[in-house]
């Protein structure tokens, strides 16, 4: 947010001292509230309202489209986040914009252009099971870029609660916790049980054909029995992250 503050800042400070005509500033302003690539319309504005671009959801979208917005928003000077990309992507954006990164288990293209606001605390990502890890990476490479610390604790499920505990002492000192988990969803509530921090709960699409693809796992965590619990939809790593990241930088 800073970065375009300051940007438009300096624009409407150089036509104040005479440094730059109003028509030249119309030229520059022009792409800030939306920039159309025709398939697509960059909400470029989006960082000054909400603290962080627009993130972009890469299933069902071009390898070109893709690189064309990826482009665009790092032109801008904005951080980028595209999700839900395969290899192949990556591989073909990479040849264009070698600065992207690529988190494989979370299916995510990442550059970090600058540095965003810092959260106050650590935000820690838990998983059920090793299955649920790709969720889990997601809300990882989100937080990350957001301007959060993270802690992975990954699985400690129910199935041997000892686990969990033996990892008690990584989690309690946690801002916010997201913990994502398939089967019967069990987890977020042993959780949230044993804590008093707010808690982010995501169902995953892991397990046998009576879960339902994720849907027995998230109406379990809308029916946990402690306080604190959050729910976001099935396998919406990204989701909880943003809201985790809210969270930490309040």
């Amino acid at each position: 947010m800073g970065h375009m503050k300051s940007a438009l800042e300096g624009i409407l400070k150089k036509v104040h001292k005479g440094e730059l005509t109003p028509e030249d500033a119309l030229l520059q302003l022009k792409d800030y509230p939306y920039e159309d690539l025709d398939f697509a319309k960059i909400d470029h504005h989006r960082e000054l309202r909400r603290g962080f671009p627009e993130t972009v959801f890469g299933l069902g979208k071009t390898l070109e489209q893709i690189l064309d917005i990826s482009r665009t928003i790092i032109q801008k000077g904005s951080n980028l986040l595209v999700t839900r990309v395969q290899p192949e992507t990556y591989a073909f954006v990479k040849k264009e914009l070698p600065e992207i990164e690529y988190n494989e288990p979370g299916r995510a293209i990442f550059c970090k252009v600058k540095d965003l606001p810092q959260g106050k605390g650590k935000i820690a990502i838990m998983t059920a099971g090793t299955s649920d890890i790709p969720v889990a990476e997601e809300a990882a490479v989100t937080c990350d870029i957001l301007g959060n610390t993270i802690e992975k604790i990954y699985d400690v499920g129910v199935a041997g609660i000892h686990r969990l505990f033996g990892e008690y002492h990584r989690l309690k000192d946690a801002r916010v916790i997201i913990v994502a988990a398939g089967m019967e969803g069990a987890l977020p509530s042993v959780v949230a049980g044993m804590t008093d921090i707010p808690l982010i709960a995501v169902p995953t699409s892991v397990g046998y054909g009576a879960s339902l693809n994720g849907i027995t796992a998230l109406l379990a965590m809308l029916n946990s029995c402690p306080g604190g619990v959050t729910v976001v939809n099935i396998d919406n790593g990204f989701g909880a992250a943003y809201f985790a990241s809210l969270i930490n930088h309040l």
